[in-house]
């Protein structure tokens, strides 16, 4: 298994992006809201899109392996929780490292690869503790920000905590949009709400989290979607994994429609992360095909894809190992930090 990989997703490159590497970057555009209004969601063509995805789209073995380490290089593996300890975030950090034990890797024959999570996703408080537990790493530490998760604090509370979490050393910093923006149809607002976001990263990478399960339609979605990568997004996110439904596959689809349109018309690429409810390997699995069919091989890079998880990584391991040794573990033999 020395060369394990898989037709059109090969795991070649390993390692994730981080300080120092080219990121593609979304300078943004002027707001077109011509383009805006005129976004449209085929509702039916759309369902049975993402509903035929399994049936057709399906890996084994050796393949399904390859494409579950790729997968593995492109979370940002997470912890958002109120009772989050230093201690908690240095081992994450340290399961961030080596997110696949050695052993398995060994027995895939990929022993001799640095496979690492794409990223480590924590609250301001945290990022200095992660930033130094990944030194050397080539690891970024991203932010949630702007009054994460509701995006309710004054906005200039919401520029200083970005400024503040890349002084502390995140190279990403995820946001979260003001939904009101979107529910009314404000697009000006949102647009120079995303522009001020960008501004304030400075040369980190932005990630804007639309909170799907909140703005009620697709076509809400797919505005949504325009109007931050006009402004600059160098990510569209579906969501902060706290509203009542987070990422589904139907979002996926439209999200990568509009990174799709914008690319065609602006020559700028734009990455995409899931994130809530993205628990289980097979899960993954649907999310990497559909990310290949709409935009191509390279958008599964971790440059371009990112999947905000926690419990998905033992999931992964778990199926990986039973892979090398045909008997699946228990989860508590696969702790994330």
């Amino acid at each position: 298994m020395e060369d394990l990989a898989v037709k059109g997703a090969p795991v070649t490159s390993v390692h994730p992006v981080g300080a120092g590497h080219n990121w593609p970057r979304n300078d943004g555009v002027d707001l077109d809201l011509s383009w805006v209004v005129d976004a449209r969601v085929n509702l039916s063509a759309a369902e049975r899109r993402v509903a035929t995805l399994p049936g057709r789209r399906t890996v084994k073995k050796d393949a399904q392996a390859a494409w579950l380490l790729k997968a593995v290089t492109c979370i940002d593996l997470t912890t958002l929780n109120g009772d989050d300890t230093v201690e908690r975030v240095k081992r994450l950090c340290a399961k961030a490292r080596q997110p696949v034990r050695q052993d398995i890797l060994d027995a895939l024959g990929m022993g001799g690869r640095e496979i690492t999570t794409g990223a480590v996703c924590v609250y301001h408080r945290f990022v200095s503790t992660a930033v130094e537990a990944l030194e050397g790493s080539g690891i970024p530490v991203a932010a949630v920000s702007t009054g994460f998760p509701a995006g309710l604090v004054p906005h200039d509370v919401k520029l200083r905590e970005i400024e503040a979490s890349v002084a502390d050393g995140a190279r990403e910093i995820d946001i979260v949009i003001t939904r009101e923006h979107v529910l009314t149809g404000n697009w000006q607002a949102l647009y120079e709400e995303m522009r001020d976001f960008r501004a304030a990263c400075g040369d980190a990478h932005v990630k804007a989290i639309l909170a799907t399960g909140d703005l009620k339609t697709l076509r809400n979605v797919a505005r949504a979607s325009l109007v931050c990568m006009m402004a600059g997004a160098d990510f569209i996110k579906t969501s902060t994994g706290k509203e009542g439904v987070n990422a589904t596959l139907l979002v996926t689809l439209v999200m990568l429609r509009m990174i799709r349109a914008y690319r065609e018309r602006t020559g700028l690429k734009v990455g995409y992360k899931p994130a809530g409810g993205i628990s289980a390997a097979k899960d993954v699995l649907n999310y990497q095909f559909l990310m290949k069919d709409e935009l191509g091989r390279e958008w599964l890079e971790p440059d371009l894809f990112r999947v905000g998880a926690s419990s998905l990584l033992a999931d992964i391991e778990r199926q990986l190992e039973h892979h090398v040794s045909g008997a699946y573990s228990a989860l508590n033999r696969h702790p994330i930090g």
